[in-house]
C-alpha cells in the first residue's frame, strides 16, 4: 500500500514540491523558452525568417508561422520578460507551493504568448490567442479555494471570450473580404469592410490590454494570480492586444482616416486617467499595479490614436515621434511592470499579505525588495531618470510639435496633452503612495516587523530587470535601432530615420532635443559632490552632543502617528469624489436607554469600480432576464427543440440566399 501511495502522481507531486525539482525544471524552461524568443524576435528584427507550414497539424488550413518584424519586436519583448520572470518564479514558487498543475502551465503560457506574433494565418492566430488565454486561465485559477480567486476567474473567462469572439468575427470578415486567411497577402479590403474590421478588433484587442469600459477583469484578476503569472499577464500577455490593434488596424488595413486615430486617441486617454486615478486610492498593492498597467496600456493606445491622426492630417514627422513612443513605451512598460509585480510578489511572500495600509517599515528588513520597487516605482511615475519618463516626453513633444493645419487637429492636441500631463501627476501621487506608505516609516503589522529578505534567485530576477529599467532610462537609444526596424513596416510612414535618437535625443525633423545620459551624470556627479562636502565639513565640526528628539511631548513615535495609504489618498478621492463615487456611511450606537448619549461612532468608505457598477450591473440584469425569458421557451418538448431547429436553419438559407 506504501509502494502504492509513492508510485502515485499526488505522491510524486508532493515529492516534487518538496524537494523544489518541479519549480526549478518549470523556472528554467520558462526562462528558456524566453531565451529563445529573445533570439527568435532579434532574429526577425535584423533579418529574415523563413515562413514555417505545418499542414497536418490543423484541419483545412495548417498551422503557419510568418515573423514580419512587428512579430519579431513582441516576440523579443515577451521572451525578455519570461527569462527574468521565470528566474523568480524557482524561488517563489518553493515558498508559495504552487503545486504541480501551474509548474507545467507556466512554460506553455509563455510559449503560447510567444506563438501569437509569430502566426502568419488568421487560424493559427485564432489557436495561439486561445491557447494563451486558456493557459492564462489555470495560472489564474491556481489557488482556486478562495471565493476572489473564483470570482476573478470567472471574470477573466468570459471577457477573453467575449473579446476572443470579437476578434474572431472580426479576422472572420477580414480574410472573407480580402479573399485571404494569409496577413502577408491581405491588400485589397473594401472601405466598409475596413471600418467595420476596426471597430469590431478594437473592442476585441482592447478587452486584452484592459481598455475602457473591458477593463474589469484585469484589476481582479492580477491581484489574484500567483505574482510570477501577475508580472507575465501585465509586463507580457496585455501587449498582444496592442500587437494586434497595430498588426491588423495600422499594418493591414492602414493608413486609416482621421476619426481612426481621434477614437483610438479617445480610448487610451479615458483609460489612462481612470486607471491611474484608481490606482492613486487603491490600498491594495498589487491592485494597484494593475490599475497602473491600465493606465500605461491607455497611453500606448493614445500614442497610436495620435499616429494616424497627424499623420491623415499630414504631419508625418511628428506621427513618426508618437509611433516611436508607443512602442518606446511598450518596452519601458515591459521592464518596470515586471519589475514591480515581482518586488510585489515579494513583500506577499516575507509578510503575508499586499494590504498597503498594514505595511511600512520594510526598507531595513528587505533592502533589495525596496530598491526595486523603487526603481519600478520611478519608471512608472514618469518622472526624469525613470524607465517611462523619454516615451512619455517622446508622445509630448509629438502632440505640442503637430502644426494643426485642420481645426480638429487644433482642438485634439491640446486635450491630449492635457491628459498625459494630468496622467502623469496622478502617476507621481499613486507610486509615491505605494513606495512610502509600504516601505518606509514604521511598520504597521506584526508581518511587516518580522519580514526577511525573498531568497537568492528572487533577488537575482529582480536585479536583472532592474537593470533593464536603468539601460531604458539612462541610454534608451540602445533600442533605436529595433525601433527603426519595425517602423518601417508600418504604410503610414515612407521613410523612417530615428538617427537623430542618439546620445542626445533630438527630436527628427522638428526642434527639441533632451540627453538622459548627460542628466544621469549630472546627478552623479551632485550626489558625490555633496557627500564629499558633506564628509568634509564633519571633520571640522565639534563631537555633536546627542539628545533625545523633542516630539511634542509625546514619548515616542508610534506607527499611529504617520500617514496610511488610505489617508494619503483622502485629498484625492474628495477632488475626485464624483468621478470615483464612493460609498460612504456612518453608524452611530447609542448608550442603552437613552437617544442623547453616543457609545460608539463609525465611519466607513468603501471604493468600487465605477465603470462596472454603472454599467456592467444594468448589462447583467438585462441578460439575466433575457435568460428567464429564453428558459421559458424550453419546455422539455422534443418536437418543439426540433422546430426551433428548423426555423434556425431556415432563417440561416434565407440569409446566405
Amino acid at each position: 500500500m506504501t509502494a502504492a501511495l509513492a508510485d502515485s502522481p499526488t505522491a510524486h507531486s508532493q515529492a516534487l514540491r518538496r524537494n523544489g525539482i518541479g519549480p526549478l525544471l518549470s523556472g528554467l524552461a520558462t526562462s528558456g523558452i524566453g531565451a529563445g524568443g529573445v533570439a527568435l524576435g532579434l532574429t526577425a528584427l535584423f533579418g529574415t525568417l523563413p515562413p514555417l507550414r505545418l499542414a497536418w497539424l490543423l484541419p483545412l488550413s495548417g498551422v503557419e508561422f510568418d515573423v514580419s518584424r512587428l512579430g519579431g519586436f513582441f516576440i523579443a519583448l515577451t521572451g525578455a520578460v519570461a527569462v527574468v520572470v521565470g528566474i523568480y518564479s524557482i524561488g517563489y514558487a518553493r515558498r508559495e507551493q504552487l503545486g504541480a498543475t501551474a509548474h507545467l502551465m507556466l512554460p506553455l503560457f509563455v510559449t503560447a504568448m510567444l506563438l501569437v506574433p509569430a502566426a502568419g494565418s488568421v487560424p493559427t492566430f485564432l489557436l495561439a490567442w486561445e491557447l494563451m488565454a486558456l493557459t492564462s486561465l489555470m495560472l489564474l485559477a491556481t489557488d482556486h479555494h478562495r471565493a476572489q480567486v473564483r470570482s476573478a476567474a470567472v471574470y477573466y473567462a468570459t471577457m477573453t471570450q467575449l473579446g476572443f469572439a470579437a476578434i474572431l468575427l472580426g479576422l472572420m470578415v477580414l480574410a472573407a473580404a480580402a479573399g485571404t486567411y494569409r496577413f502577408a497577402e491581405m491588400t485589397a479590403v473594401p472601405e466598409w469592410t475596413r471600418t467595420a474590421v476596426f471597430v469590431v478588433t478594437l473592442l476585441g484587442f482592447g478587452s486584452k490590454s484592459g481598455l475602457l469600459p473591458l477593463h474589469a477583469w484585469l484589476p481582479r484578476a492580477h491581484p489574484e494570480a500567483p505574482s510570477p503569472v501577475s508580472a507575465l499577464m501585465s509586463a507580457a500577455m496585455v501587449n498582444l492586444g496592442i500587437y494586434g490593434i497595430i498588426r491588423i488596424d495600422l499594418q493591414v488595413l492602414g493608413p486609416g482616416p482621421r476619426w481612426w486615430g481621434a477614437t483610438l486617441l479617445a480610448v487610451g486617454a479615458v483609460s489612462a486617467l481612470y486607471g491611474v486615478l484608481q490606482a492613486s486610492v487603491a490600498t491594495d498593492l498589487k491592485r494597484l499595479l494593475g490599475y497602473s498597467t491600465i493606465e500605461n496600456m491607455g497611453l500606448v493606445t493614445l500614442a497610436l490614436g495620435a499616429t494616424i491622426l497627424l499623420s491623415a492630417s499630414g504631419a508625418g514627422a511628428a506621427a513618426l515621434i508618437a509611433m516611436t513612443a508607443a512602442l518606446l513605451h511598450l518596452v519601458a512598460h515591459a521592464a518596470f511592470k515586471s519589475l514591480g509585480f515581482m518586488a510585489a510578489g515579494s513583500v506577499l511572500v516575507a509578510v503575508g499579505g499586499r494590504d498597503l495600509d498594514r505595511l511600512g517599515g520594510l526598507a531595513r528588513r528587505m533592502p533589495y525588495t525596496t530598491i526595486a520597487f523603487g526603481i519600478a516605482a520611478l519608471g512608472a511615475s514618469g518622472l526624469p531618470l525613470g524607465a517611462g519618463f523619454i516615451s512619455e516626453w517622446l508622445l509630448v513633444q509629438s502632440l505640442i510639435h503637430a502644426r494643426p493645419e485642420h481645426t480638429f487637429l487644433g482642438l485634439v492636441t491640446p486635450l491630449g496633452v492635457g491628459a498625459v500631463a494630468l496622467t502623469a501627476g496622478l502617476g507621481v501621487a499613486a507610486m509615491v503612495k505605494a513606495f512610502g506608505t509600504g516601505f518606509l516609516a514604521r511598520p504597521r503589522s506584526p508581518g511587516a516587523a518580522v519580514a526577511r529578505e525573498v531568497p537568492v534567485s528572487m533577488r537575482a530576477a529582480m536585479v536583472g530587470a532592474a537593470g533593464g529599467c536603468v539601460i531604458l532610462a539612462v541610454v534608451p537609444f540602445v533600442v533605436t535601432d529595433a525601433l527603426q526596424s519595425v517602423l518601417a513596416s508600418v504604410p503610414l510612414f515612407r521613410e523612417v530615420n530615428l538617427s537623430a535618437l542618439g546620445l542626445v535625443l533630438r527630436l527628427p525633423g522638428m526642434d527639441g532635443s533632451i540627453s538622459p545620459t548627460l542628466l544621469a551624470l549630472a546627478m552623479l556627479v551632485a550626489v558625490v559632490l555633496v557627500l564629499c562636502l558633506t564628509r568634509w565639513g564633519s571633520r571640522r565640526r565639534p563631537q555633536p552632543v546627542t539628545a533625545a528628539l523633542w516630539a511634542c511631548g509625546a514619548d515616542e513615535l508610534t506607527a499611529r502617528m504617520q500617514y496610511t495609504a488610505t489617508s494619503f489618498a483622502q485629498p484625492l478621492q474628495r477632488v475626485f469624489d464624483d468621478v470615483l463615487r464612493p460609498d460612504t456611511g456612518i453608524e452611530v450606537t447609542h448608550l442603552e436607554g437613552t437617544r442623547y448619549h453616543v457609545d460608539k461612532i463609525a465611519y466607513h468608505a468603501k471604493l468600487t469600480d465605477a465603470v462596472e457598477v454603472r454599467l456592467y450591473a444594468p448589462v447583467l440584469r438585462a441578460v439575466a432576464a433575457c435568460a428567464r425569458a429564453i428558459r421559458l421557451a424550453h419546455n422539455g418538448s422534443v418536437h418543439l427543440y426540433l422546430g426551433y431547429g428548423a426555423l434556425g436553419v431556415l432563417i440561416i438559407l434565407m440569409v446566405a440566399r
